[in-house]
């Protein structure tokens, strides 16, 4: 099929002069040194070693993330005790920055763990109220937790804690298999035992480097379900700011709106919201006042503590308690207690915990690594995912037993920490040690606390987590996605938290099989004065060859649900090339470049072994160039190899084209 050709004077020359140079090029023949050298080439696709086998590399995925790749080339001779000081290295990354660990750095820590203590406290326990926990709750969850992950996690900034997204994650699918208001006790015993197996998710997708099953929620979907998170989580805190006694259990916009409807014809009191907002708009102005002075990152930082000391104050004095303001009353003080005989294995709702489970997991996991990798690109280090994942997963497994919900990585306090002037993750030490001071000696301080500030303090952090800019961005970029994106956001708002989710995941899973189904398939070109072959449609200049139809296969895979599609493409194209009224030469050779093709099952090679066969029946000729490690290894134990013939393949498209031209094919008795 001839490509446009170019408008200017000089590049049609030079177009004519390459179609030109190809017709001549087909009259000659292959020297007996450029035959040896596509032979020999040849040879090194056909006759390269084995890819690891599937057992292989489960082990080596194993390996790699317990054992550094010092670890692996240890010879023999290497110390057993040398072998064992690596390997814990390598699962507590502490021991490797801990050497060089400094008083100065210590300085830096101490600065970012108080002021992360002072955004910590007030948030952890309003996203316990969130996930309808007792507040001591999101205060363990910020103890045990950050712990761990210090010795264990490879970024130096996360701040680890209760979120906002998790905890109405929590709220939303737990209190659906146990109500917490007529049975509270099953209720935090249930979120116990999803938080051991949120934990368990996480270190299995760590060990087995199964963090692409988290990417099969795709950003565009994650930025929709964050924002119409934020609006329903929003939304819920009108319960707070207005003091309703009795509102819903559902999630939904119009649930929500129709029970704060209802709420205005019983009793309520305004002197909680007029409590709540004036608390908001003060945290609200220190966090404008912070983004425009970064050198005031404290201020914003402390604005929730403050406001919680001060509400409190003014409560206490005025015991407005007495008139209407909500408090939170009593807060269990003490250490973390134990909670392994709390975990329910045996109970009739463990399946709907082992699901609930798994969706925290996948979501915990996005927003951790997403913080994480997106603060070390600032400090030009490399934050491993895999052993992020183990860290993690390790961490929710020992709060589940230390009475903590489930614990991830918060954007807010993060932000914060880095901001702050964190060197490691100290900082979140030192936050521990803080929040476990305050239940030890100072929870009785919280008595009179107002639960509208509770509600402000979330209010407050949600605006973050609604990126309109990135959505736009979406849009503009690529429709589909946009459309996983929006389904996330309206199902979320209107129907569910594991609706949105679902319908993201459904989108993102059409989206993938529309792609495996429909892969795109390009003719290739020479570009002129070159070997290099490039997709005509993308550059016109390059030019085709004569009587040989290069095709490159567009597609990840070649598999089941593609292969007779691809085999039909292929063949229609063909016949169609040859129809055409206007070609000099018919179509004697189809070259297959299946550089883009990393792997292909049975159905895969049935249909290559069928379209070479339909092929030769026309007398004309399939070579297979640039096939890849697992390709050409399955096409050989197919024997499709010995079907198609070894001279056949080859190494590039250049040496198929050179060898089709310089072979004089004549029928498939040469293949």
């Amino acid at each position: 099929m001839a490509a446009s050709l170019p408008t200017s004077a000089s590049a049609s020359a030079t177009a004519t002069d390459h179609v030109f140079n190809v017709e001549r090029h087909d009259e000659l023949q292959l020297s007996p040194e450029d035959r040896k050298r596509i032979t020999e080439r040849t040879k090194w696709v056909l006759d390269s070693p084995d890819p690891p086998s599937f057992r292989q590399e489960i082990l080596g995925s194993i390996k790699n993330v317990v054992c550094s790749q010092k670890n692996k080339k240890r010879n023999s001779s290497q110390p057993q005790l040398a072998w064992v000081v690596a390997f814990l290295h390598s699962v507590f990354p502490m021991l490797s920055w801990a050497r060089d660990y400094k008083a100065s750095m210590f300085k830096d820590d101490l600065l970012a763990g108080l002021t992360l203590a002072s955004l910590c406290i007030p948030q952890s326990i309003g996203y316990a109220a969130l996930a309808q926990l007792n507040p001591q709750y999101g205060l363990y969850t910020s103890v045990v937790p950050p712990l761990i992950y210090t010795t264990m996690g490879t970024s130096r900034e996360l701040a680890i804690g209760p979120v906002a997204v998790v905890s109405l994650l929590i709220s939303a699918m737990v209190s659906k298999v146990v109500n917490p208001v007529v049975d509270p006790v099953s209720y935090t015993k249930l979120v116990f035992t999803v938080t051991f197996f949120t934990g368990t998710f996480q270190a299995l997708f760590g060990l087995f480097r199964l963090g692409f099953l988290v990417d099969f929620l795709s950003q565009a979907a994650i930025v929709g379900f964050m924002a119409g998170a934020a609006i329903v989580i929003g939304l819920q805190q009108l319960k707070g700011l207005l003091a309703i006694s009795h509102f819903t259990t559902k999630t939904d916009v119009v649930s929500v709106l129709l029970a704060v409807a209802k709420s205005f014809r019983t009793s309520w009191y305004p002197q909680n919201f007029i409590l709540g907002c004036s608390f908001l708009i003060f945290i609200l102005i220190t966090r404008f006042i912070g983004k425009r002075n970064r050198k005031l990152f404290w201020l914003p930082a402390i604005a929730p503590l403050v406001s919680v000391v001060l509400s409190t104050a003014i409560v206490f004095l005025t015991r407005a308690d007495e008139h209407g303001v909500t408090i939170i009353k009593h807060v269990k003080g003490g250490l973390n207690p134990s909670s392994v005989d709390q975990l329910q294995f045996n109970s009739p709702h463990l399946r709907e915990s082992v699901k609930i489970g798994l969706v925290c997991a996948v979501i915990a996991l996005t927003e951790a690594v997403a913080v994480g990798r997106s603060f070390a690109t600032i400090k030009g280090y490399n934050m491993d995912g895999n052993k992020e994942m183990i860290a993690m997963g390790f961490m929710n497994i020992a709060g589940s037993m230390s009475s903590c919900y489930v614990a991830t990585g918060s954007f807010s306090r993060t932000a914060v920490n880095f901001f702050a002037g964190c060197q490691t993750a100290v900082s979140n030490v030192v936050m521990a040690i803080t929040v476990l001071l305050m239940l030890q000696f100072l929870t009785g301080l919280l008595y009179y606390t107002p639960v509208a500030i509770l509600s402000s303090i979330i209010l407050s952090a949600l605006p973050g987590l609604i990126n309109y800019t990135e959505a736009y961005n979406i849009w503009k970029v690529d429709k589909l996605d946009f459309l996983a994106c929006a389904g996330a956001f309206f199902g979320v708002l209107f129907a569910s938290v594991e609706m949105g989710l679902m319908v993201a995941i459904a989108i993102s899973f059409a989206k993938i099989i529309l792609n495996a189904l429909r892969p795109r398939v390009q003719e290739l070109g020479r570009l002129p004065g070159t070997d290099i072959f490039c997709e005509v449609d993308q550059y016109p200049v390059a030019q085709a060859v004569p009587s040989v139809l290069i095709i490159r296969l567009n597609s990840g895979l070649l598999c089941f649900t593609n292969a007779n599609p691809l085999r039909d493409r292929i063949l229609n194209w063909v016949a169609e090339e040859n129809k055409k009224k206007d070609i000099k030469r018919p179509i004697n050779g189809i070259i297959l470049d299946m550089s883009s093709v990393t792997n292909i099952d049975y159905a895969g090679t049935l249909a290559l072994e069928e379209t070479n066969k339909k092929l030769l029946s026309g007398g004309i000729k399939l070579a297979i160039a640039s096939p890849r490690w697992q390709v050409i290894h399955k096409l050989k134990v197919a024997k499709f190899v010995d079907k198609v013939g070894r001279d056949c393949i080859f190494l590039t498209v250049c040496e198929a084209v050179d060898s089709f031209v310089g072979s004089k094919f004549t029928g498939p008795a040469n293949c």
